[in-house]
């Protein structure tokens, strides 16, 4: 895990929390619920607050008024597995430290995400955005109407969660070819995605280093029937192995592979990313390790010491992937190998 912080000696709420020995929901309750605890907390958060030198700032305030006692979350695709267990562990977070969650979908859409954007930032005290689809220049204009946190984007002097997946990817291009595969097949996702980005270039790093054959085949938009509709493509390739950019899209694969006569793994290999159907698919998917739950706590967290204080000028929070090793990777054999 790395992480990299430029803060002004402004004290947070952190600090006060620290200070005075009590979680940071209580400290934002004694500013902005204090009816809520007890008398002998409500002074001793405001003691600390004081001993430091901490002040709530204007969002603060509003908080107390109910007007922006709320954040939203902005995702691609609640459907995809990847995602319910982030909004979940973003709910839990928000509640603990008593905000409401405004959760907007986007279905892979940036006019949709711009246009959600937009509508929530008057009823909102901050928003995060997982794996935004929007180009730089409008994330940016965005910052300057509330604060705002990202998720697998990665951004300058924004501050973003970021789950580095490149690490896990090369693990498993180093697997694949330790069992003799000699091609590799990266079934893409979708072009504006951070994610998929790292982990194409991951697959070609790494192939190039071991003397691989690599190949793209592309999924624009990450489903089970893109990847089932791939397996075609994948075996017009000659390679005898795919990483998918999902464990969706790898899914799919699974069932095209089948369709066209290919055993997993006996005759072919699949890796998927994300980890979140590795133990269910049949055979069990072999896949890159999942820190969504993770990445959602530290992005709240982000996001309220940024309300409380705005000392958060810059971070960049990375959490680090391996390879979950399962059942649908194997050796190929001369036959097979390119």
């Amino acid at each position: 895990m790395k992480i990299k912080h430029e803060r002004k000696a402004t004290p947070t709420i952190s600090q006060v929390a620290a200070a005075a020995g009590v979680d940071r929901s209580t400290v934002s309750r004694a500013f902005t619920r204090p009816a809520m605890l007890s008398a002998e907390t409500v002074q001793r958060v405001l003691d600390a607050a004081e001993r430091i030198g901490y002040v709530p700032n204007h969002t603060a305030r509003a908080l107390s008024t109910g007007r922006h006692g709320n954040i939203a979350l902005i995702v691609p695709d609640v459907a995809n597995p990847f995602f319910p267990p982030l909004i979940r562990a973003v709910q839990r977070e928000a509640d603990q430290l008593d905000f409401c969650l405004f959760l907007g979908n986007t279905d892979e859409d940036p006019y949709q995400e711009d246009k959600l954007v937009g509508r929530f930032a008057g009823q909102v005290a901050g928003m995060i955005l997982a794996s935004s689809r929007l180009p730089e220049a409008q994330i940016r204009a965005h910052t300057s109407k509330r604060p705002l946190v990202l998720i697998n984007r990665d951004v300058n002097g924004i501050p973003r969660v970021l789950i580095d997946s490149g690490s896990g990817v090369e693990e498993a291009v180093a697997h694949l070819a330790s069992l003799g595969h000699r091609g590799i097949v990266y079934i893409s996702g979708p072009a504006s995605s951070w994610s998929n980005r790292q982990r194409r270039n991951a697959v070609r790093k790494a192939a190039e280093k071991l003397g691989l054959k690599h190949f793209t085949v592309p999924a624009p938009i990450p489903s089970y029937q893109a990847g089932r509709a791939a397996a075609p493509q994948v075996l017009r390739t000659g390679a005898t192995a795919a990483i998918a950019f999902d464990d969706v899209t790898a899914h799919g694969l699974l069932a095209g592979l089948s369709d066209n006569g290919v055993a997993v793994p006996r005759d072919f290999s699949v890796v998927g990313c994300d980890d979140v159907l590795g133990a269910v698919t049949q055979p069990a998917l072999t896949t890159v390790s999942n820190w969504s739950v993770e990445a959602g706590r530290a992005a709240v967290s982000l996001l309220f010491d940024m309300l409380q204080s705005s000392a958060i000028r810059d971070v960049r929070y990375v959490l680090e992937t391996h390879l979950v090793v399962r059942d649908t990777t194997g050796a190929a054999t001369p036959r097979q190998a390119l």
